[in-house]
């Protein structure tokens, strides 16, 4: 039987690598990004439709249920599109953290809460989202991001209860750093009582030879893992540096961590 997957974010990384994946494996691709016009790879592809849909806009999310539903029944719904916001939280702007926050969380909540109607109507469905390590590991800088997919974390453990008698599935991801254009497009905030901790933090990251970027090809395959294992597990731990991390944080216990992570970033070398 031919199924389909919802992907938000297609446009490139991990959503654009998922993408493939499932329609290597036959299935039906409703791939959604902000400039569908734009996109040359995917509409190569026969079994990949491509929708336009940007997360922070409400009226879009509102009619991108019933648009995909049109083409195929949806089976998987895969939040994947975000954005990071770094640099020291002093420094954003009102603006700057409302976007960061209606991007990463409410948009995601709000394109699931589109599809639930369908889902619970054939009582059948796995919704998985996107989060990050940094939901169980902040690193410095990028805090309110964090916060954004702790959230999401959260929000997963606490939306299993409800849908449980409706047999959809719902379920975390949780890469850390991938071999994607993420970081480049990061929004960058800056404020000039921060800059001196900041660069080391910067000068430490790019020093730190030992940390490895997954592909997304890699995570993609845990997407496709979480939608077809038919498992009621909620969080997949994705790629070499997120089980590793998780496992220390297991071990170790947050405060622990956060003494280490401090160490590591603005005392070692002094």
């Amino acid at each position: 039987m031919n199924r389909t997957i919802f992907i938000t974010g297609a446009s490139s990384g991990l959503g654009k690598a998922t993408a493939k994946l499932f329609a290597s494996k036959g299935w039906t691709v409703i791939a959604t990004m902000r400039q569908p016009e734009k996109e040359t790879e995917l509409i190569q592809l026969p079994n990949i439709h491509l929708l336009k849909l940007d997360i922070g806009n409400k009226k879009q999310i509102a009619e991108v249920a019933s648009e995909a539903e049109k083409i195929s029944q949806i089976d998987v719904v895969f939040n994947n599109a975000a954005y990071g916001l770094m640099g020291a939280f002093e420094g954003t702007t009102d603006e700057q953290l409302e976007q960061q926050i209606n991007t990463n969380f409410l948009g995601t909540v709000l394109v699931t809460k589109s599809f639930l109607p369908y889902l619970r109507a054939r009582k059948n469905g796995i919704i998985i989202t996107v989060t990050s390590s940094t939901a169980n590991i902040p690193y410095p800088f990028v805090a309110v991001y964090a916060a954004t997919k702790s959230a999401l974390e959260t929000w997963t453990e606490g939306m299993s209860y409800e849908l449980n008698d409706f047999g959809i599935n719902i379920k975390t991801v949780v890469p850390a750093y991938m071999q994607t254009n993420f970081g480049s497009n990061a929004q960058m905030v800056s404020h000039q009582d921060y800059q001196k901790v900041f660069n080391q933090y910067i000068t430490t990251m790019k020093a730190d030879s030992s940390t490895k970027k997954d592909s997304p090809e890699s995570i993609a395959d845990v997407v496709f893992q979480a939608a077809t294992d038919n498992k009621k597990q909620l969080h997949y731990t994705a790629g070499n540096l997120s089980t590793t991390e998780y496992e220390w944080l297991k071990k170790e216990g947050i405060d622990k961590v956060i003494t280490s992570m401090h160490k590591r970033f603005f005392e070692e070398g002094k």
